[in-house]
């Protein structure tokens, strides 16, 4: 016997009766988006509105007073048979069915897909009812996985990525924004993004943003020279190199920035001017030297010459025993000029560079730094050592370079140099035994001796690596590949 509203009323009893409780039920329960589906306590199918049909693709004549089990994946089948039935013992009138609300139907032909459901029941006098209210939200799990790539995807990037509503608070926050400013995304989302900007920078970034809005241009580089400021949880400033882009949407514009801390860029391209005024400075030093001991040097002494030999011309007849003496003096200012010649060009580039080889200027470098700085200095090295150039010179110059940072910073009483040769490259390494220093601090002002051993190994593709510590000396050590004609066998 069937108790259900509306399947106590036919057809042509509902529409001789427009008006009546049972009609409206009928019209009210055809009407709704979600589908509406009442079965006995044999699971038989009792009422099945139009909704039903749209979602499931039967018609509502097919399933009628069939099991509901129709509707329902085979694997889930004996797992739903016994929720219901321990639902019907618990006495709850309602209650949302699956696991995280989700449960999965059978549609006529043949797909599976997910649903939302609830599940009441009703205790009637010919036994119970249960209805499910279900609507198929195939689209929102794939907005859902859509969303959850895309999230994976932000939070894979390396750059940071921040997205801003129209009243410029965060709505996304990946974990590379989390790791270049330090606010973990919960305490991030729905701030000011002027949060992250210094306060002097917060006014004109706001009319940036305007502008930029007004422009309709989709996406373009932000700051004038393409490096703006942050500001780090730690209240620490650091630049970025950043790019805005704009998307209208239903509720307002969004703009993202995609940006990058280049901390380490900034730092570098620093040094490196500091290192190319520093040069400049260096060499226009090295020339007034040059001349200043031309001067001082060669020209005095080419002017007391001078005066000599006329003196010796004007005399030669007359004095000749003074003359003779004149000329013994002379010639030791021409060896006195000869001496001076030779240091100013050795000072320049050592003759032994280019006249005996590396092996040699290496030595002799070696030699005179012991002399100078009266600190023991050893020499490691192929007997066969010989470059071309510029690799002779570079080699030289690190050399030299090296062993001037060992004089002037590392109050050392021991250094080992060492060159050596291997398949396709040149090693070489300049170990002391002094204060050392922490490899990670920033550098000193006008300290560009390491930067000048990284310029000159760069310049030739070649890498170097410093390994100190307080107390435990230094050691630097330097790679430089060859080409071809010049690798060792």
């Amino acid at each position: 016997m069937d108790f259900s509203p509306i399947g106590r009323l036919d057809t042509a009893s509902l529409a001789d009766n427009p008006g009546s409780a049972a009609a409206l039920l009928a019209g009210v329960l055809d009407s709704a988006m979600d589908a509406i589906i009442t079965v006995d306590e044999q699971q038989k199918i009792i009422l099945y509105n139009r909704a039903a049909e749209k979602i499931f693709g039967w018609p509502q004549q097919d399933v009628m007073h069939q099991s509901l089990q129709r509707l329902i994946p085979g694997r889930f089948r004996q797992e739903h048979a016994g929720h219901v039935e321990r639902f019907g013992t618990t006495g709850v009138t309602s209650r949302r069915m699956g696991t995280r609300n989700v449960v999965y139907g059978l549609r006529a032909n043949g797909e599976e897909f997910p649903l939302d459901a609830s599940i009441s029941q009703l205790d009637t006098p010919g036994g119970k009812l249960f209805t499910v209210i279900l609507r198929d939200i195939t689209g929102r799990l794939l907005a859902e996985d859509e969303h959850a790539r895309l999230a994976a995807l932000l939070d894979s990037a390396m750059d940071g990525i921040i997205t801003v509503n129209d009243e410029q608070h965060i709505v996304m926050y990946n974990r590379a924004a989390e790791k270049i400013f330090g606010w973990p995304s919960g305490q991030a989302l729905g701030q000011p993004l002027g949060e992250l900007i210094p306060e002097r920078f917060r006014a004109g970034h706001g009319e940036h943003i305007r502008r930029f809005a007004a422009t309709g241009v989709t996406s373009r580089r932000m700051g004038d020279g393409s490096v703006i400021y942050g500001v780090r949880a730690n209240g620490e400033e650091f630049p970025m190199d950043a790019s805005i882009s704009q998307l209208d949407t239903a509720d307002g514009k969004l703009y993202t920035v995609i940006l990058r801390d280049v901390s380490e860029r900034v730092r570098a391209q620093e040094e490196r001017s500091a290192f190319a005024a520093a040069v400049n400075a260096a060499r226009e030093e090295e020339k007034t030297r040059v001349a200043r001991e031309l001067h001082d040097e060669l020209a005095q002494s080419l002017t007391a010459l001078k005066m000599d030999t006329i003196w010796v011309r004007d005399h030669t007849l007359t004095a000749p025993e003074m003359a003779t003496a004149k000329l013994t003096d002379m010639l030791a200012m021409v060896d006195g000029m000869v001496a001076s010649t030779r240091r100013i060009a050795a000072d320049l580039r050592p003759l032994l560079l280019d006249d005996l080889g590396l092996l040699a200027a290496i030595e002799w470098l070696v030699h005179s730094f012991s002399q100078r700085t009266c600190v023991a200095c050893t020499l490691s090295a192929d007997d066969d050592l010989e470059l071309q150039e510029p690799y002779a010179t570079a080699v030289f110059r690190i050399v030299q370079e090296a062993l001037a940072n060992v004089a002037k910073h590392a109050g050392a009483t021991e250094v080992a140099v060492a060159i050596g040769s291997l398949p396709g490259e040149i090693t070489l390494s300049v170990r002391d035994n002094g204060r050392g220093f922490v490899t990670g601090m920033p550098r000193k002002p006008q300290s560009l001796g390491l930067m000048g051993l990284h310029e000159r190994a760069q310049l030739l593709n070649g890498r170097v690596s410093i390994d100190s510590a307080p107390g435990q000396g230094t050691s630097v050590g330097v790679t430089i590949p060859l080409p071809e004609a010049e690798a060792a066998p």
